[in-house]
Order: structure tokens, then C-alpha cells, then sequence
């Protein structure tokens, strides 16, 4: 045999790559692929397209630790991952409950099903197990790609005869957005727990995590926590009196800056205005005002939040991580959205002074629409005194318990928030501009985690609040205007 040179495998080898550049067309070689990871973009698919350049892997659990539903009555929920539609199922916490944590769903001849739809699944991880002392029982996995128009069963009926969690996956192929619904097929009751979408690029869904991740009431800590500091006053924050005032409308619960007066003591952050209450170590209210200039996005949310370096010094100083745990946000009473025009504005809405444990849907919900429905109203020509507070004890954040205080039982949480807004058209001589037909919007929300995103359901009035609270609100108008604006109820057109 005749030996080929020993550098023929060379020859041969850029012979090939010459070959293949010179069959590539000009459209392979135009466009170099994104590096989301570079970029920082995300390019992912909509509903019904197929992904995009996106193909970071996810994995999203629904825990159901976040919801509350104790009837069987068919009704929507809002849980961690979106809106569910529960019919003849409930969120079960009984010892007779199989569940990974506190709660699990517990199905009886209905359905649960996604009110919304996810992108790029591959796998889905269900837990399971049957209720208590039933017998065994079966259920379905179905899924929609029209949006819940038409369903199809993925793989067979899964028997459930085990009162022990254990978990089945399933595959999925199709490549449109997807929602999937689980419904009974047997006779018995059966438990489901931590459904797990695991897949491929942009999900579509954004969830929510608790202002922190470890369990449990609250443990609360001092350790590593921010420096405590003051609110620097700049020529962006309203005056101190007159037209555009925070406490122009009046100060509600008659409070003082004097430490005698530890649970209504009066704290002017020239940002905004608020009675703080010493024992429930947070505010009674916040009062301010809101109009284009506090609004011009100059700086963006600073985020740094800190204890207020001049509390008393023998009252309980929360800091900025003495929500640990709990499963409750650091709920804004004044927003920082709501104050944009400078660093120091924005930083003073992140004192801890200002901030309540917030259940995490009510806050990044509910909550979040209706501050941004206002800042709408506000770009319309309007400008807004707002008053925002909270009431009562006993809130349901992550978890979905109900508790009581945190930061071992330091803060209160409350059961009630609640938001008083007057809208003026804008000028001057608001008080003698204000009459019987002046818009006045009053929300009062439970601070549960099930609620409804919707604000426009917990719409009340003003003397509702006043009756709840014991306050009396706009105090500085005259009692006629009073009489006719605060029994008023606000249409949301």
C-alpha cells in the first residue's frame, strides 16, 4: 500500500471547512446569536409562538402556601404562581391533609384549574396522595394550548392509594403556551401539593418571592442589618404648610411630636407625614401629597432600606431585616414610585418607619394597581392628597397562616390597609377648591394573601374608614363638604 504524506489529514481537513463556508448562504452569516446572559434581554416567546432565543432552563413551583380557600363553592384563588379556578376544592390544612408544608389542595369531585397560561414546559412534577381515612381514588391531568377552550388528557389516570405524598411527572411536547387543569375521576378525596413546571426559555409568568425565604412567624435579626439613618430634606419635598402640604386636608388622629404620645407620635419626613405607633411599631398613617413634579422618574427605586436613626431611643427600632422570615413584604406606605425627583425622596419612602408587613399578593397586586392607577390619574392633570394606614391584628402573608405579630412579636400585623385619596383637578387654593363634587377614592383591603388583585372590590368610603378607625379624616374642610364627600362611594370608570 502506498503511505499518504503525514500531513494529508491536514490538507484534508481545511479542504472540508473551505468547502463548508463556501455552501454557507449570506443569511447564516449575517446575524450572530444573542447571549441573553450577556445582554441581559430576554427575547422568549408570547403565548402560542414557538421560544425565542431565550433557553435558560426554569423551574416554578405552586406550593399553595400562599392561598386561602376553606369552602368547597367553586371561586377563583389567587395563589403564588397566578389565578387558579377551584371548583369543589379547597386549601386544606388538617392533619388529615397530605401536604408538604401547611397546606395543600384538597379536591373532592371537581377540578382545579390554571387561569392563566405558561411557555416552554417539558416536564410537570404533580404530588399526590389520597385524604385522611377515604378510600382510594384517581384523578386527571389535562391540558389546554387554546387557552382553556379545550382540554386533553396527558397520560393515563393516576390511583391514589397511599395517604403519603409521592410525586408523578409527566411529559409535555406541545410547544404553544400551555394551562393545565386536574380533575377527580374517582370516588374519594384526594390531596395535591407542590405542581412543578420545569422547562425551557422565557415561562411567561413572573412569580413572586416572600421578602424573605426562611419559614416560620418571623424570627427578625440585628445582625448585618443596614446603618440607621436620617431623611435628608431637599427643595423637591412639599411645603411645610399651604397649597400642596402633606397634612394640608388635616391630621386625622390629633398626633403630637411628643414621646408622651408613643402610640400617635407625629413624625414630619417633610416627604410625607405620618402618626407612628411606638407599640405596634409601625404607622397609624401616612400623609401626603402627590402631583407631576414628585413623579419625573430623575432617580430610579433606591431600594435601601434602614431603620429611622432618630426614634426615641428606648423604642423598639426596626430594621431593615426584621422582617426575616416572616413571609410578609416591606409594604411602602408612601410608595417610592411616588416619589421619584431625587435620591433623597425616594430613600426616605424606604425607612422602615414607613413600611408594614404586607401580604405579598396585596402588596405586588392589588396594592401595586392601585398606586399605579393613581400616578395615572396624576398624569391625567391630576393632583392627589393621599392617606394610607392600617388597622387591626392579624394578617395571612406567604404561608398562608394567619399571624399576628413578627419579629418575635415586636410588629404588629395588621388585618386591614386602607387608602383615603382626594383628586383635584390641578391649581391653587385646594381647600377653597374643594365641594361636594370633588372625586374622593377609599379603599380598604384585608392584608390577606388570597385577595383579589381587582382594588376596585374593596371600594368604601370615607366614613367607613372613619368608623373602623376611629379617625376623623379631612378635618380641615368645612363640615358640609365633609358630610357630602366622605359618604360618597368612587366609581372606577
Amino acid at each position: 500500500m502506498k503511505r499518504l504524506p503525514e500531513n494529508f489529514n491536514r490538507w484534508l481537513l481545511l479542504a472540508f471547512m473551505i468547502l463548508a463556508i463556501a455552501s454557507c448562504s449570506k443569511n447564516d452569516n449575517a446575524i450572530a446569536p444573542t447571549d441573553s446572559s450577556q445582554t441581559g434581554t430576554d427575547t422568549g416567546s408570547g403565548p402560542g409562538t414557538q421560544a425565542g432565543t431565550n433557553t435558560d432552563p426554569f423551574s416554578i413551583t405552586e406550593n399553595f402556601e400562599s392561598g386561602q380557600k376553606t369552602a368547597y363553592a367553586a371561586a377563583n384563588v389567587t395563589l403564588n404562581t397566578g389565578s387558579w379556578y377551584f371548583d369543589d376544592a379547597l386549601i386544606g390544612n388538617l392533619s388529615g391533609d397530605a401536604k408538604d408544608g401547611y397546606q395543600s389542595v384538597r379536591l373532592r369531585n371537581g377540578n382545579i384549574a390554571m387561569n392563566f397560561d405558561i411557555n416552554g414546559v417539558k416536564m410537570l412534577y404533580v404530588k399526590h396522595a389520597k385524604f385522611g381515612n377515604d378510600g382510594n381514588s384517581t384523578w386527571q391531568l389535562l391540558m389546554s394550548d387554546d387557552s382553556g377552550s379545550t382540554y386533553t388528557q396527558i397520560g393515563s389516570d393516576i390511583s391514589e392509594t397511599s395517604t403519603t405524598l409521592k410525586t408523578d411527572s409527566f411529559a409535555i411536547s406541545d410547544t404553544l403556551a400551555v394551562r393545565f387543569k386536574i380533575t377527580k375521576s374517582g370516588d374519594n378525596r384526594v390531596n395535591l401539593d407542590d405542581i412543578t413546571f420545569k422547562g425551557i426559555g422565557d415561562p411567561g409568568i413572573t412569580v413572586p418571592e416572600p421578602d424573605t425565604t426562611s419559614t416560620g412567624g418571623g424570627g427578625g435579626s440585628t445582625s448585618d442589618a443596614a446603618e440607621p439613618r436620617n431623611v435628608t430634606v431637599g427643595t423637591d419635598a412639599p411645603p411645610a404648610s399651604g397649597d400642596n402640604s402633606n397634612l394640608l386636608l388635616g391630621n386625622p388622629s390629633d398626633a403630637v411630636n411628643s414621646i408622651v404620645s408613643k402610640d400617635n407620635y407625629l413624625i414630619d419626613m417633610g416627604y410625607y407625614t405620618e402618626s407612628y405607633s411606638a407599640s405596634r411599631a409601625e404607622p397609624n398613617w401616612v400623609s401626603w401629597h402627590l402631583d407631576a413634579s414628585n413623579i419625573t422618574h430623575a432617580v430610579s427605586r433606591q431600594d435601601n432600606f434602614a431603620a429611622w436613626a432618630s426614634l426615641p431611643s428606648d423604642w423598639f427600632q426596626v430594621q431593615d431585616n426584621s422582617y426575616s422570615g416572616s413571609g410578609f413584604d416591606r409594604g411602602h406606605n408612601c410608595p417610592s414610585a411616588d416619589r421619584t425627583s431625587s435620591a433623597d425622596a425616594n430613600s426616605s419612602t424606604f425607612l422602615m418607619t414607613n413600611i408594614i408587613p404586607q401580604a405579598p399578593n396585596n402588596n405586588q397586586h392589588t396594592w401595586a394597581d392601585l398606586e399605579n392607577y393613581l400616578r395615572d390619574e396624576v398624569n391625567k392633570g391630576y393632583e392627589i392628597y393621599i392617606i394610607m394606614g392600617s388597622y387591626g391584628e392579624g394578617g395571612s402573608g406567604y404561608y398562608g397562616t394567619t399571624v399576628n405579630t413578627i419579629d418575635n412579636g415586636n410588629i404588629t400585623v395588621p388585618a386591614h390597609i386602607w387608602k383615603i385619596a382626594v383628586m383635584l383637578k390641578t391649581g391653587d387654593n385646594d381647600v377653597g377648591r374643594i365641594d361636594s363634587t370633588t372625586i374622593v377614592l377609599a379603599v380598604n383591603t384585608p392584608n390577606t394573601n388570597n385577595i383579589d388583585a381587582d382594588w376596585t372590590k374593596y371600594i368604601v368610603t370615607v366614613r367607613d374608614i372613619e368608623q373602623a378607625t376611629g379617625y376623623n379624616f379631612l378635618s380641615e374642610l368645612p363640615k358640609s363638604v365633609q358630610d357630602a364627600i366622605e359618604t360618597k362611594t368612587y366609581s372606577a370608570n
